[in-house]
């Protein structure tokens, strides 16, 4: 036998001695010892390696984590005695542009972070949509969707279907070889989400789990519905485990098990937090009904997921939005949740407590990490801002349209656009935006006039008596979350239907597109004396720029409490929008966005005209 073939020998029998270090085991999350498990469905058990197995997973979402924080996140799940990880998988984070995927950049890596929960003895449940909700822009499907007007969503609608398809293909070539069939810790896939909430399409549900099993996706699915009849009815697939969102109670499996006999229950989002919208208070449900929800799971063996253990954070514009109160409710930037573990990654006392009622219900001898050290976050003192340029010493060249239309038509997603037309006829009185989305600044001969919110269900002001002979009418609108809940979520932004001023309709517009993406906003130009604004007092819709130092970099929350209302770069990194109305007034900035030394600041605020000092605080609150 020659040298080569006895280091051949040896490498292949080292192997699956090597594979085996990564997977996770059905317990206490140890390495297992052989490279392969299996994992099934019984009339009322998940199976792994043929005995009964209790999930006990924590959601979180790579796209709102830095990648740098991965490992630390999923450790803080180990920790609390969980054994999976939950992840929503957003569509359009990684299709940004129409047929342009990205699985590899930054946080978009879906392969690595699973690869990541795998090496940290975690299994993991995928729940890759098409459609997620999670109050991410859009429920995660990608917004150039909308530019087709006659599209239907979550259905057989072809065109919509054409274009899952595709990204269930994409997807499936990351996860493929993660899966537990493949030695990887992907147990189950989920289809769709809580359909049950939105239609009753039984041939698009079976169509997107036939997509998955061709394109080698052979683990067990599962759905999640709210537990009522109607909605388990319609959102279920034959053969696919039912989560509940959430099961708290023993009536919710009884229901269940009525409706879709011979498949195994669980609670799919059982919620330790709640989301926020602008304008309210954060949300804060009762820690002591979790307390009893969690006994009730714990003392009778009930597979569960937290949704969520650890929020994360809206970065840029993804954060969604609801269609309630009057019609529109915009989700704050921090996805917090009052979750067991913060935005800034620390255990809060909600963690402590599901953490010693978890450790007390685990079998005797049962090994469970030590709860990792927290990042560190810092102050930031105060620092100086100036006035930088403005939007309108920035403007593109404009698009030519007699009707305005909205900012999908013109292949923009978020951001702003501008749209202008001189008043003929009728140069005063009631202006009427009919379905304005979102949020708009109006100005007449660059004149501030004053805004439109669609949130307070708002369509119009009043234009004053004009100054000039062919006064310029100015409508800024900023598009804020797509909705991503229920029957409101063809919800394109801009000016969607028409302008009316006393009653005359306003025709023939230029149309300035302004997707404030980071490249253009770091890329602007200083204002100079000759270019700045003749006036004295500028025109809201103004950028201010500032600078900080750090010897190391480190988390921070920015405080924008001098502030109104807009948007903050650092480092070219989009932290979000920022609001004065609240409850939020500090953006996250972890330390992978910082580096030693100089750190540059961005402000755009639609509202104030002078600049104020900033300074970073080391908690959200």
């Amino acid at each position: 036998m020659t040298p080569r073939l006895l280091l051949l020998l040896a490498a292949l029998a080292a192997a699956p001695a090597l594979h085996a270090q990564s997977a996770p085991s059905a317990a206490g999350g140890r390495p297992a010892a052989s490279p392969r498990h299996t994992f099934a469905l019984s009339a009322t058990d998940f199976l792994l390696d043929g005995k009964p197995f209790q999930i006990r997973a924590g959601e979180m979402h790579p796209a709102r984590i830095p990648a740098e924080y991965w490992r630390h996140r999923i450790q803080m799940a180990k920790a609390m005695g969980l054994n999976t990880i939950a992840a929503y998988i957003f569509w359009n984070y990684h299709e940004e542009t129409e047929g342009r995927f990205d699985f590899r950049d930054g946080n978009r890596d879906i392969a690595r972070f699973i690869r990541i929960a795998q090496e940290e003895g975690m299994w993991v449940l995928l729940r890759p949509g098409p459609y997620v909700c999670a109050e991410w822009d859009f429920g995660g499907l990608p917004p150039y969707l909308l530019r087709d007007p006659e599209l239907r969503i979550r259905s057989m609608y072809p065109p919509y279907m054409a274009a899952a398809e595709r990204y269930i293909v994409r997807l499936a070539q990351e996860v493929r070889p993660l899966l537990v069939t493949r030695g990887g810790p992907i147990l189950m896939v989920q289809i769709e989400n809580e359909y049950g909430s939105y239609g009753n399409d039984r041939a698009y549900m079976a169509r997107l789990k036939e997509l998955w099993l061709r394109h080698g996706v052979d683990v067990p699915f599962f759905t999640a519905d709210g537990p009522t009849a109607h909605m388990l009815e319609a959102g279920h697939l034959p053969g696919a485990a039912v989560g509940l969102d959430s099961g708290s109670d023993e009536k919710h499996w009884e229901l269940a098990r009525s409706i879709v006999p011979g498949v195994p229950v669980f609670s799919s989002e059982t919620y330790p937090g709640w989301l926020t919208h602008w304008g309210e208070k954060w949300a804060a449900p009762s820690v002591d009904d979790l307390r009893r929800e969690v006994e009730f799971l714990l003392k009778n063996g009930k597979s569960f997921n937290f949704y969520v253990l650890h929020g994360g954070t809206n970065f840029g514009f993804t954060a969604g939005a609801n269609s309630g109160g009057k019609g529109y409710e915009p989700d704050v930037t921090s996805y917090d949740y009052d979750a067991p573990i913060d935005e800034q990654g620390r255990a809060t006392p909600k963690y402590e407590m599901l953490r010693a009622q978890i450790l007390a219900a685990l079998p005797a001898g049962t090994s469970v990490p030590p709860v990792p050290a927290p990042i560190p976050a810092v102050p930031i003192p105060a620092f100086e801002m100036r006035r930088h340029t403005s939007l309108w010493a920035n403007l593109p060249t404009p698009i030519t349209a007699v009707h305005p239309r909205p900012f999908e038509h013109y292949g923009q997603n978020q951001g702003l656009v501008l749209y202008r037309t001189t008043l003929v006829g009728r140069k005063s009185g009631r202006l009427v935006i009919t379905e304005l989305h979102d949020y708009a600044t109006v100005f007449v001969d660059g004149v501030f006039v004053g805004t439109i919110d669609r949130r307070l269900g708002e369509n119009s002001i009043e234009l004053p008596k004009a100054t000039s002979a062919n006064p310029v009418l100015d409508i800024l609108v900023e598009g804020m979350g797509h909705i991503n809940f229920a029957q409101a979520m063809i919800d394109r932004k801009g000016i969607t239907d028409r302008v009316a001023l006393s009653g005359m309709t306003l025709f023939n517009w230029d149309v300035f597109l302004l997707p404030l993406t980071s490249a253009w906003v770091t890329g602007l130009r200083a204002d100079t004396p000759a270019s700045a604004p003749p006036d004295a007092a500028p025109r809201p819709g103004q950028f201010f720029r500032g600078e900080f130092t750090l010897d190391k970099p480190a988390d921070t929350f920015l405080d924008l409490t001098g502030y109104r209302k807009g948007v903050v770069w650092v480092n070219g990194h989009n932290l979000g929008r920022f609001w004065e109305i609240g409850p939020q007034f500090r953006l996250y900035a972890p330390a992978p966005f910082l580096k030693a030394g100089r750190n540059e600041v961005i402000v755009l605020d639609l509202l104030k005209t002078e600049p104020a000092p900033l300074k970073g605080e080391p908690t959200l609150k």
